[in-house]
């Protein structure tokens, strides 16, 4: 391990290059997760460094979630989770919701949903479409007083649909941003006659194709949902939110 963990020079911060020396290793996997790292007494005699700045360095790590600290049992590289990247973008979007990032989230929208529809024709599996198809029936049955749990269901259509397409970039991509649609469509439900039928039929159409393999009928149909979300915005969201 002397090519991880070699003496290192006094010209920067000494834990700030130890933390840099620790996280490289772990990106070129030369450390792989849950491996155990040293010891702190082995880390301090292989670094040639004081406790004091090997322990700043190790907590800022720890704070990254790059290592984990158990107590009474050692440091490991902690191992990295879909999950855990879709909440950092979860909290980022939600610090920064404002009429601005939903513009940009529905630009977004159109330009990847149709593509993900498309690949999801092509990729969609009988359990996809029954999950699909599950969604739109309980948004038509869905008491319309209860606005929350009508949008919920419709951003769980959107996230099957990405999930048919069977690539997890995908996912990882758009979840954060699907997360920020029930805020969105609870306004848009309360002010826009008809918004609820007209999805239902998107959906409904949108499914046909999916399920016909018909990739470019997928495409067209959710290109016309993603435009109309975006007229509404146009009249209705953005004379609130400014």
């Amino acid at each position: 391990m002397d090519d991880i963990f070699g003496k290192i020079g006094t010209t920067q911060t000494l834990s700030q290059k130890i933390e840099r020396k620790i996280e490289e290793a772990i990106r070129q996997k030369k450390l792989l997760s849950g491996a155990k790292l040293p010891s702190e007494k082995e880390l301090c005699e292989l670094f040639g460094v004081s406790r004091t700045a090997l322990r700043e360095a190790l907590r800022r790590l720890n704070a990254r979630g790059l290592i984990e600290i158990r107590k009474g049992s050692g440091m490991y590289v902690s191992e990295i989770k879909i999950e855990d990247a879709v909440k950092s973008l979860n909290l980022y979007y939600d610090l920064s919701f404002d009429s601005n990032l939903i513009s940009q989230i529905i630009d977004v929208r159109r330009i990847f949903e149709p593509e993900i529809s498309r690949l999801a024709a092509r990729n969609r599996t009988d359990e996809d479409l029954k999950i699909l198809q599950d969604g739109i029936e309980d948004l038509e049955s869905c008491d319309p007083d209860n606005t929350q749990k009508e949008v919920d269901t419709i951003n769980r259509f959107h996230m099957s649909l990405a999930k048919a397409t069977g690539n997890p970039i995908i996912i990882i991509s758009l979840e954060p941003i699907y997360s920020l649609l029930p805020r969105m469509r609870n306004f848009i439900y309360a002010n826009v006659e008809g918004e609820k039928e007209f999805t239902i039929d998107a959906q409904k159409k949108i499914l046909k194709a999916v399920e016909a393999r018909d990739e470019d009928a997928a495409f067209a149909e959710t290109e016309k949902l993603v435009i109309r979300n975006h007229e509404v915005y146009d009249r209705y969201l953005k004379k609130v939110l400014k």
